[in-house]
């Protein structure tokens, strides 16, 4: 079977949610798992911290590196990256996974969201990218997989929250320019999205409470699906803006119930799909 044994992952936001629930899916490999994110003490809306992920990861089977970075910083992501590399040896895979959201219309988005969202999501990818190709180059199967939908201009996706859409189809576009320009490094450059809501903070404060999280699946699906593509030959799997569900069932898995949250509920569609 694929694994991702000892391999070095490093995985911005991976103190909660999606982030976490992928660097959980390759420390039951065996994979060494840097957490690069901020959170060092508990956040009273916001579940997690660095330290607390780190204990999660080695209790899976992984060994853990938490790193507060503010991928704002690109000081900060050098130091973060730099020291991966001397814990573990090298570096094999970057997830872009962090990501700032407020969705809002135009008159309604306070300039400070729209640069937070920004510097975070498409500046943040760009930057974490740009640190960790000259690693990623010297691994045998390296791959980075942003956490950003299948690129669209189609106005329905920009209208109701034109500065998110705009932040996260930044780095939908790294996904297209990067695969093409590090196709001879033979760097996998790809971009996973969820079919339908995760439940995260972000839907449980921003989209609906409980009510929605309860229509949603759980962030292991991402996760597996993460796993899928981390695991394919990085030279012939590249340049593709993956959705979680398809990429399992071309895994062979159809029954997929078991990622619901709450069994037997029809799971609502997520954005930008």
């Amino acid at each position: 079977m694929a694994t991702l044994a000892g391999k070095t992952l490093f995985i911005t936001g991976a103190s909660r949610g999606i982030g976490k629930a992928i660097a959980l899916r390759a420390a039951r490999d065996g994979a060494n798992i840097a957490i690069a994110a901020k959170t060092v003490v508990p956040h009273p809306k916001l579940p997690g911290t660095i330290q607390d992920a780190a204990e999660e990861i080695e209790a899976a089977g992984g060994k853990a590196l938490a790193l507060r970075v503010d991928i704002r910083d690109e000081a900060q992501i050098a130091e973060a990256v730099e020291k991966t590399v001397a814990t573990f040896g090298g570096l094999d895979i970057l997830v872009n996974n962090a990501s700032a959201i407020f969705l809002a219309g135009t008159v309604e988005t306070p300039m400070k969201r729209f640069d937070l969202m920004h510097q975070v999501n498409t500046r943040g990818t760009f930057a974490c990218s740009q640190a960790c190709i000259p690693h990623l180059a010297r691994a045998q199967n390296p791959h980075i997989l942003n956490l950003s939908p299948p690129p669209s201009l189609d106005p329905k996706w920009y209208a109701p929250h034109l500065a998110y859409t705009m932040a996260k189809m930044g780095m939908s576009l790294c996904v297209l320019g990067m695969a093409d320009e590090l196709r001879d490094r033979g760097i996998a450059v790809n971009a996973l999205w969820p079919k339908t809501m995760i439940a995260t903070a972000a839907v449980q404060n921003l989209l609906g409470g409980e009510a929605a999280i309860a229509i949603s699946r759980k962030p292991e699906i991402v996760a597996d699906a993460a796993h899928a593509i981390l695991t394919r030959p990085s030279r012939s799997c590249t340049g593709n803006f993956f959705v979680d569900e398809p990429v399992l069932r071309a895994e062979g898995v159809t029954d997929f119930e078991p990622y619901a949250v709450q069994p037997g509920a029809e799971v609502a569609g997520d954005l930008f799909l």
